[in-house]
């Protein structure tokens, strides 16, 4: 018995601003609980679906910063091309949250199945669980039936008496999860559910939602200098000073980390840390994305460097009191991250939302407390110009006001020359 969900994927209203659009399309299961999203690529500039659009999409969905989380809790199903497979966007994707759909090939060539069965092997040694049509059960596809980790019947194509041998068939030779997608009447998912399908997709049960992407991009300057310290074998320490000068590109970074899914569960300690767990070929990929579709900020906001300058003022702070460097890191990235939401037009807990940090610095942020949230406080009287509460919080935290004045002239400096 099929229990259908309590709430609907809402359409979009018409008048929607032009912009990167992406459609979403929930997946349920027997319980009506969403398991995951197909996502569709949208924008008016990308109609066709080809490799180029679905690199794009993937830097949509990576780059994305609003309030509802594309790449969220549930799985992701994504359609793409045979080209596409082999694209090196892939690496900044998480397997473990991705569903690659792989299309069928549109003749039933062996030969062609055979020339694209290393592709999808070697993408499921990696993690990757793919999704195919139903003519994956075609004879012609046998090679390509074990990698299916989900297969979809499509309604809209396929008659009942033809759904049920299909059905009966892929349950007994395959250990799929079949997912019936575009049920449109309720007689449609009393079948397929009476069949033994346990996912299901279409109108009748969730509408597409379109998602206006909002997106954060660098700077050009900022992207083709960190992709020129890659060329020159810059060592991590060297490409995180460069990171570091830019809030826009700090922030990307952190979101990439967690998107690929190679973030510790205690978050980076550090910009470099950040750096070595993506890994040169994945930060080159994610750079070679925003060059090719010219994705990149004209000017750097005055919130930006804001970001920046409360950044390395809690950090020179930590430098002056002759602290641990994993506290002076610690320090920048909460001088920074408690900024972001001005800049994001966000909430600051929505901003810890987006990227996963360790919980020392999401309690400063987030509470005031500790070592660095008192840190934090001391920034932002410092930016205000509350001498009152500037001078008490020094004085809290056994600061001079030598150093206090050294510590903003220096940050001040530093800012202007990001």
């Amino acid at each position: 018995m099929y229990i259908s969900p309590t709430t609907q994927t809402p359409a979009l209203a018409t008048g929607t601003p032009a912009g990167t659009l992406i459609a979403r399309q929930a997946i349920v299961n027997t319980m009506g609980k969403v398991i995951g999203h197909e996502l569709f690529n949208r924008s008016r500039s990308h109609c066709a679906h080809t490799a180029a659009s679905d690199m794009m999409l993937a830097l949509t969905a990576l780059s994305h910063v609003g309030l509802e989380e594309l790449m969220g809790d549930t799985l992701i199903f994504v359609n793409c091309t045979h080209e596409s497979l082999g694209e090196g966007h892939l690496a900044l994707l998480d397997p473990a949250k991705v569903i690659l759909e792989v299309p069928p090939l549109g003749h039933t060539a062996a030969e062609e199945v055979r020339t694209r069965l290393p592709t999808l092997t070697m993408l499921h040694e990696r993690g990757f669980r793919l999704a195919f049509s139903h003519t994956v059960l075609e004879s012609a596809y046998a090679p390509w039936l074990p990698l299916a980790d989900y297969i979809k019947l499509d309604l809209s194509v396929l008659p009942a008496d033809q759904v049920t041998v299909l059905t009966k068939f892929a349950l007994r030779e395959t250990s799929a999860k079949l997912i019936a997608e575009k049920i449109e009447t309720a007689a449609q998912l009393e079948l397929l559910t009476s069949l033994g399908v346990g996912l299901f997709q279409g109108y009748w049960l969730s509408r597409p939602q379109l998602v206006q992407a909002k997106l954060l991009l660098p700077e050009q300057a900022s992207i083709d200098q960190l992709s020129h310290l890659l060329r020159a074998s810059a060592s991590h320490h060297d490409l995180a000073q460069w990171v570091m000068q830019d809030a826009v590109l700090t922030f990307n970074l952190l979101r990439l980390l967690v998107t690929s899914g190679v973030c510790p569960v205690q978050g980076p300690t550090s910009i470099e840390h950040a750096i070595t767990l993506l890994g040169r070929h994945r930060i080159a990929c994610w750079i070679g994305l925003l060059q090719t579709f010219h994705m990149a900020s004209e000017s750097t906001p005055t919130t930006a460097r804001t970001a920046l300058l409360h950044g390395r003022f809690m950090q020179l702070i930590t430098q002056a009191q002759h602290l641990p460097q994993a506290v002076s890191d610690q320090a920048f990235l909460v001088g920074v991250i408690s900024q972001l939401g001005q800049l994001l037009d966000i909430s600051s807990a929505s901003v810890i939302s987006l990227l996963q940090l360790p919980s020392v610095v999401t309690s400063a942020v987030l509470d005031n407390t500790g070592y660095l949230g008192a840190l934090m406080c001391l920034a932002r009287s410092s930016e205000q110009g509350h001498s009152d509460e500037l001078l008490n919080a020094a004085s809290a935290l056994g600061l001079s006001a030598q150093q206090l004045t050294e510590a903003r002239q220096q940050a001040l400096e530093w800012a202007r020359l990001s």
